[in-house]
């Protein structure tokens, strides 16, 4: 072989010409095994500038840019919905940049970019989420300074987490933390998994599939590995509840099982509800799902507040 075909094999594939050069991707997917080699812990990275602004998606982009190739099907959702406007122009900026082949059904995704869900569909062994996070670090509204916060992290100190939450309690009756919820992953680091609700931090625990959180602006990328213990912080007298709204459900496929959002009713008209999931809806509403999907999921238990939309920014 001559030293040319050498030097070519070496240099890998052509670059492709757009916002993402080879050797960013081979940074952003050097922080992911990072993060996965050590899960919950937030991996410092380089972030490079995107076409969207940080805080609006740019880690989330950058993780999804470093993982998908020609072939990878893609499925991209904002609040549950694919055809969402910030769904819809990341889907087509990744699709043209990368050739990778669009996808909605959750079950043929090889790569998920989400901002606010996971999808009711558990994911599936090699699958991968990828969650835009607007706040990566737990410990923020406890703690201003970053150099005592990356102490707690390194001596696994969260007993002003505890005190958080148990005056939370105290003031509130509940624990009112709804996107990020914070959670211990495998025992030792707590994670906040922002930007999700209460109601889809349970699917994060002993995940057959990959999810990677990763914020643009804070240039922290973070994992949780399949098969990892993931574990909401509260009291053995308080047990973890997620949002529920007893009597409520989706207006166009009847099921309570999802989760499901507020809409306004137009004209004065009452408000309804409707599952935020739009392949779980699709897929309700069609009867693959069967007839059972009428009644709260298990373990499921009345809290407030009742489940709205919210915005991480």
């Amino acid at each position: 072989m001559s030293t040319t075909r050498n030097l070519d094999r070496l240099a890998g594939p052509e670059q492709r010409a757009g916002i993402f050069d080879e050797l960013s991707k081979r940074e952003i997917r050097r922080a992911i095994l990072s993060g996965v080699a050590i899960p919950g812990y937030q991996v410092p990275f380089g972030s490079r500038e995107m076409p969207v602004a940080r805080g609006w998606g740019s880690g989330g982009l950058q993780a999804t840019l470093a993982l998908v190739g020609e072939g990878t099907r893609l499925k991209v959702i904002d609040q549950g919905e694919d055809a969402g406007v910030n769904a819809s122009n990341l889907r087509r900026l990744v699709v043209d940049h990368v050739g990778c082949v669009p996808e909605t059904d959750t079950r043929a995704a090889d790569v998920i970019q989400s901002r606010h869900r996971i999808p009711e569909q558990p994911l599936a062994q090699g699958q991968v989420l990828v969650l835009q996070v607007p706040g990566p670090e737990p410990l923020a509204g406890i703690v201003k300074e970053m150099d005592e916060q990356r102490r707690m992290h390194a001596e696994a100190d969260y007993a002003k987490m505890w005190v958080r939450l148990y005056e939370d309690i105290v003031h509130n009756g509940v624990i009112t933390a709804s996107a990020g919820y914070p959670v211990l992953v495998e025992g030792r680091y707590v994670m906040t998994p922002s930007p999700i609700p209460r109601w889809d931090v349970p699917k994060l625990h002993d995940s057959e599939g990959l999810t990677i959180l990763a914020a643009g602006r804070e240039k922290r990328i973070f994992a949780v590995p399949p098969h990892t213990r993931v574990e909401p912080l509260t009291f053995e007298d308080r047990p973890f509840e997620v949002e529920f709204t007893p009597g409520a459900a989706c207006r166009m496929c009847g099921t309570a099982r999802g989760y499901i959002v507020e809409e306004p009713g137009e004209g004065g008209a009452p408000p309804s509800w409707v599952c935020s999931d739009a392949d779980f809806r699709q897929r309700c509403h069609a009867g693959e799902l069967g007839p059972v999907l009428n009644t709260p999921a298990a373990g499921s238990t009345p809290a407030a507040p009742a489940p709205k939309e919210t915005s991480a920014r």
